[in-house]
């Protein structure tokens, strides 16, 4: 499978759903993919990641990184996690030092619109977006880089 045209949407109905969402997808991650986070406060990206994580055989507890601005996970995949809500601009990010080690592992980022413009269709963007109820989450996902045909593999 190459890059969808449209973005393939998925609905969860907890936080349980949206974390299994998330492994299925870091079942299919490889090292140096790039995963652009977009939604809300509060819209499950954390819990998304915790997802992938545990997809990697992480075991440390995956928190918000918002005031350290960078976790990192060791697991089968070293797993970066990292949160933009505080930079102030694309010009910050060389300065965290996750694109010079994102060979080694993938790199999950919360507010990555912020980022988006640097690696135009080389990352994955996920976006979720709030549903019907107060649990209920619309996630889609969307590629343009042929390089990332096995996220197909997340269905």
């Amino acid at each position: 499978m190459g890059a969808p045209e449209d973005p393939i949407l998925f609905e969860t109905g907890s936080p349980e759903e949206t974390m299994e969402l998330g492994a299925r997808l870091g079942a299919v991650l490889r090292p140096g993919d790039l995963v652009l986070l977009r939604g809300d406060l509060g819209s499950g990206k954390t819990v998304f990641v915790r997802g992938v994580c545990r997809a990697f055989g992480c075991a440390d507890r995956v928190r918000s990184p918002s005031f350290v601005l960078v976790r990192e996970y060791e697991g089968r995949v070293r797993v970066f996690h990292v949160d933009l809500y505080r930079l102030t601009g694309p010009g910050d990010w060389p300065n965290l030092g996750v694109e010079d080690r994102m060979a080694q592992g993938v790199a999950l980022v919360e507010w990555g619109e912020r980022i988006a413009g640097l690696y135009g269709g080389n990352a994955l963007d996920v976006e979720i977006r709030s549903g019907r109820s107060e649990t209920d989450r619309v996630i889609a996902l969307r590629w343009s880089d042929p390089r990332l045909a096995h996220l197909g593999g997340a269905r």
